[in-house]
Order: structure tokens, then sequence, then C-alpha cells
């Protein structure tokens, strides 16, 4: 029987796996630091959704407030009120030392929280860091492009947005 959340392939009753646990963990981190570089709420809302489901093991950790009954709610109305205020144009860029830090903080918040399905959660943070200053430069960068194709910011913007919300979706759906 493989890990939970290992991708497997079933063939003539052999099974095969194709990723090991720790490097599905590792790449699951990495991604939810990218969620957390485009929308730094998107991810901790995530995985606290994944914690109170049972999905992360987190309970005894210092990490075990994601898995409360109230924290999934919580982040979801930050995440949700994210969404809203990056529309405004007086929302200051993601690049700027606030914000930065708020992506670096919630991408390694998140990967340490997934880290810790795989039993590597410093690991996990690390790719979780690595993942939110490559989602925030990155992320940046394909905006600004994207905005300059449509000639307004705001369909870039829901794409973004889309995009965080599916990198999210995708990562809590594995668990």
């Amino acid at each position: 029987m493989a890990a939970r959340g290992t991708f497997m392939i079933v063939t003539d009753r052999k099974t095969a796996m194709l990723v090991p646990p720790l490097v599905h963990g590792l790449i699951l981190a990495l991604v939810i630091g990218i969620v957390a570089g485009l929308r730094a709420m998107m991810a901790p809302a995530a995985v606290a959704f994944a914690a109170s489901r049972g999905g992360l093991p987190l309970q005894g950790t210092w990490l075990a407030f994601l898995g409360w009954r109230f924290t999934p709610w919580v982040f979801a109305v930050l995440a949700v009120a994210e969404l809203v205020t990056d529309q405004l144009s007086s929302t200051p860029s993601r690049k700027v030392p606030p914000q930065f830090a708020a992506r670096i903080v919630t991408g390694g918040l998140s990967g340490a929280a997934i880290g810790y399905g795989v039993a590597a959660p410093l690991l996990g943070l690390v790719f979780g860091v690595v993942g939110a200053v490559i989602g925030t430069y990155g992320g940046a960068a394909a905006r600004a492009r994207m905005a300059a194709a449509f000639g307004n910011d705001r369909p870039a913007a829901l794409i973004e947005d889309a995009i965080a919300i599916l990198g999210a979706v995708l990562v809590v759906s594995s668990f």
C-alpha cells in the first residue's frame, strides 16, 4: 500500500511508485509557496482547510492551530479580502518589503505544514519560501506582461487569481 498522496500507476496488478512521498510533499510545498507568492492569504487558507479535514497531521506541532475549527474560515475571509483589494489601484506592489515579507512568511508556514505530512517540516518550509519568491517575482512579471497584452490590468489580475485558486485547490485535493 502506498503512502497517502503518492502518485501511483497500476499495471497488471503490479504497482509502480512514480514519485516517492518525500518528493511529492516537497513539490506540493513548492507549489503552495508559489500560491503564496501570487496571493499571500490563499496558501494558509488552503493548508488550514486540509489540516482541519485531517489531511495534514499537525496535532502536537507548532502549526496545530491551522487545524482548529475556525482557522480555515478566518484565513478564507482574509483570502477573499485579498482577492478584492488586489483589484484596487491603490494596492501596493507585492515586491515592497511588507508585502514581500508576508508572502515569504505565509509560503514558509504553509510549506512547513505540508512538510509535516512527509516528516520534513524544515525542508517544507524552505521549499515554501523558495516557492513564495518564485510566485512573487514570476507572478508580477507574468501579470505585467498580460496587462500589457490586454491593455488593462483587470483581466491579468483575474487570471492570476484563478491560477492561485487552482493551485491551492490542487494542493489541498492531494491530501
